[in-house]
């Protein structure tokens, strides 16, 4: 296919041509995988300014959607690439083969660096969904910092750069600019721009950005940065939030007040314990979403409403295909009950050949994990609404799960996230969570917004 360029896609390639490390913030559906290899192919055989090149990325875009793109593009026709992925032999076999571009899910760079015996002998790194490298305690960051020095251009890539708050940006840009901006040390950069927030006696729990902070953050790393958003440069489809609240009945409200007031819960087929914060605060979506895991790994059932919500949206919907976002195996397991009981054909997208069948119109229902298909697929062929059925606390996989079909090649002119919300519980509590969030990342990505 003849590659066409939007004015900002070039815009795009240009920026990271000219710049050794730049971190492109561009919203999902912008391409910007097409995008970045466009440079890639221009920084090869043009400017010979790169030779060996490594891509890094989460498992099903490094293989699916980087090959599906080199493959699509006529003027990409030239590079020569290796997938990396799968068994080590299968990886050490791929990585020693001869190519321009070589590509490796993030869970193997611990490996290809420290495990492989592989030199790490490549000059320009891609780090696409830059913000899975945003926990500077994790093993894939510090094996990646150990060779950052070998690299004389590295090029981030993601849509949701700090999906937690401020504090994400120092280890995402460590690695691109080697401290140069936000500092070399994580204590650095909090004395800097934040003060403790949450704390009990010396422990703290949270920071918070001391006044302007958020605006002289966005200074320092404005001259690698630019961002996009897909309302600015596309003709997207109008996106439509709806919340559909259900209401629980006296007895299903007493068991959740239970738990949460007592952190146990004594039903007839064991108990639920909640040990701390965390677990509790799992223990209280589960219930919200209808069944909870007990302390023996039963699954207890507290009630239907968000199935019976479910049925009623998928029935609404006549026959027009849904993407239901589930977070709990035993959602999963009980959203299966219940669609087989209606005799209405689903499929998990689980593998390339659901996801294909979900593109080619073939299911009315498609049942997605965030933290398993969030990142990089194209599914918008096949629908434009999503149900979630279970919130997830991550605005980087809410949003990332969103775009699968609100982006580029939505034939639609409205995508429907609808949200089944049970009413006085936890979710509300993950819905506000999610739009407070949202208001630090839109602000940083409107801070570094190119002007084309």
């Amino acid at each position: 296919m003849k590659y066409n360029p939007h004015s900002y896609q070039e815009y795009a390639t240009d920026f990271i041509d000219k710049n050794p490390v730049s971190c492109l913030l561009l919203d999902m559906g912008l391409g910007k995988t097409a995008i970045t290899l466009t440079a890639l192919c221009d920084l090869l055989f043009d400017s010979f300014e790169a030779h060996r090149i490594l891509v890094i990325a989460p498992l099903r875009v490094a293989s699916l959607t980087w090959p599906d793109e080199l493959r699509k593009w006529e003027h990409l026709s030239d590079l020569r690439f290796s997938v990396a992925v799968g068994t080590e032999t299968e990886r050490k076999a791929a990585l020693k083969v001869k190519a321009d571009i070589y590509i490796i899910n993030r869970e193997n760079v611990q490996w290809l660096i420290e495990d492989s015996g592989i030199p790490f002998n490549y000059d320009t790194v891609v780090i696409d969904e830059l913000s899975s490298f945003k926990n500077h305690q994790t093993k894939r960051f510090r094996s990646l910092m150990k060779a950052r020095h070998k690299v004389k251009r590295v090029i981030g890539l993601t849509g949701t750069p700090s999906s937690n708050g401020l504090m994400d940006l120092w280890a995402e840009f460590r690695l691109l600019d080697m401290g140069q901006r936000l500092g070399r040390f994580i204590g650095q950069y909090r004395t800097a721009y934040f003060i403790p927030d949450k704390r009990n006696g010396q422990v703290i729990f949270s920071y918070k950005p001391l006044p302007n902070a958020e605006k002289q953050i966005y200074h320092k790393i404005a001259d690698i940065t630019i961002s996009m958003k897909s309302t600015d440069h596309l003709t997207m489809p109008e996106l439509v939030t709806a919340e559909y609240p259900v209401t629980l009945s006296g007895k299903e409200r007493e068991r959740y007040d239970d738990l949460k007031q007592d952190l146990v819960l004594k039903l007839a087929g064991g108990d639920v314990t909640a040990a701390n914060a965390a677990a509790l605060s799992g223990k209280l979506c589960q219930m919200a979403n209808g069944a909870v895991y007990g302390d023996d790994g039963i699954i207890h059932h507290i009630h239907d409403r968000k199935l019976d919500a479910l049925e009623d949206l998928i029935e609404a919907a006549n026959g027009k295909p849904v993407l239901v976002a589930y977070w709990f195996k035993h959602d999963l397991e009980r959203i299966s009950t219940r669609l087989k009981e209606r005799h209405i054909p689903f499929t998990k997208l689980d593998t390339s050949g659901s996801i294909t069948s979900w593109n080619e119109g073939a299911w009315p229902v498609a049942l997605i994990h965030p933290a398993s298909a969030g990142h990089g697929l194209n599914l918008q062929s096949g629908g434009s609404t999503i149900i979630w059925f279970g919130l997830t606390w991550s605005l980087e996989l809410y949003q990332q799960t969103n775009a699968r079909l609100w982006r580029q090649g939505q034939n639609a002119d409205t995508v429907v996230l609808h949200h089944i919300i049970a009413k006085n519980t936890i979710d509300e509590r993950v819905m506000k969570a999610l739009r407070d969030k949202d208001k630090t990342q839109t602000a940083l990505i409107d801070a570094v917004k190119a002007n084309l």
